[in-house]
């Protein structure tokens, strides 16, 4: 992994298991058939995912739209390749379909759309919208006396977003402990790193001025990660931010913290190679 100094946390991170490893081939699977993607974006939030949907998360796959389930919602639509690898591992939709990603016989495309594929919450990829539609789930639930959990997904060029903001503002005001935030913090976004782009700093110090109680944890630990969602709500009066660090690229070392990686097309035959070499069982 190239060194980029300062912008990662010292976590003893462990190693990536043979489920993490499968997702991430899972995603080359993807890749393959449609021929491009974004592939960092998507590596850096498979343990995320993996541990909402593994762990957390109250769902039926056989019945998507069930009303009293947790609602995931990817505001960082650009990863959905790490998303629909873990619906289709827990059969929203037959595995068949990775083959068709990005074709047009296909129910999977370069963002998630709602309504075309089970499971989405909400169609994204404009970015800034997720936290939004988050809220109005969340409003909703404790309308309906539902108690139902709300996750928003969001990536941390995203939150450059002032909608992002606009919506953290009334999360706060209306005290949605009903409500976590999820930040893909990889520290990269399309054009570079944010630090030079739009540095994000003091980023937990934000999210508790919007009155989120926050925490930061390393975003590959799934010890680490199922700890803090068990935990949730983290305050009886108050929406949640967790702030996950990641390493965009995450688990095929040439393309850990690069930009470049951010989206790829055009891959050679010898890089797929490559890709699966990193990926293959210990």
């Amino acid at each position: 992994m190239p060194e980029v100094a300062g912008i990662h946390p010292p976590y003893n991170t462990p190693p990536l298991d043979e489920r993490s490893l499968m997702l991430r081939r899972m995603m080359v699977r993807m890749i393959k058939g449609g021929g491009r993607g974004h592939i960092g974006s998507t590596l850096s939030l498979i343990e995320i995912l993996r541990t909402l949907y593994d762990d957390i998360l109250r769902f039926d796959a056989t019945n998507p739209r069930w009303n009293d389930r947790d609602r995931c919602v990817l505001s960082k639509g650009h990863g959905c390749i790490a998303l629909f690898a873990i619906l289709a591992d827990k059969g929203f939709f037959p595995m068949e379909e990775l083959d068709k990603f990005c074709r047009p016989d296909g129910i999977l495309g370069g963002h998630p759309e709602y309504g075309k594929v089970p499971g989405v919450e909400a169609s994204t990829g404009a970015l800034g919208h997720g936290l939004s539609i988050g809220l109005g789930m969340a409003l909703a639930a404790r309308a309906q006396k539902r108690d139902s959990k709300v996750f928003v997904i969001m990536g941390d060029g995203e939150i450059n977003e002032g909608s992002v903001w606009e919506a953290a503002m009334c999360a706060g005001k209306h005290k949605l402990n009903n409500l976590t935030a999820i930040i893909d913090y990889n520290k990269i976004q399309s054009a570079g790193f944010t630090r030079d782009i739009q540095d994000l700093e003091p980023l937990a110090d934000k999210w508790r001025a919007f009155n989120f109680k926050t925490l930061e944890v390393d975003g590959h630990d799934l010890n680490a990660l199922k700890g803090a969602f068990k935990k949730l709500p983290l305050s009886s009066d108050k929406p949640t931010a967790i702030i996950c660090h990641t390493v965009k690229g995450k688990g095929i070392p040439f393309a850990e913290n690069d930009p470049k990686w951010h989206h790829q097309s055009s891959i050679k035959p010898e890089v797929f190679a490559e890709m699966e070499k990193a990926l293959s069982a210990a």
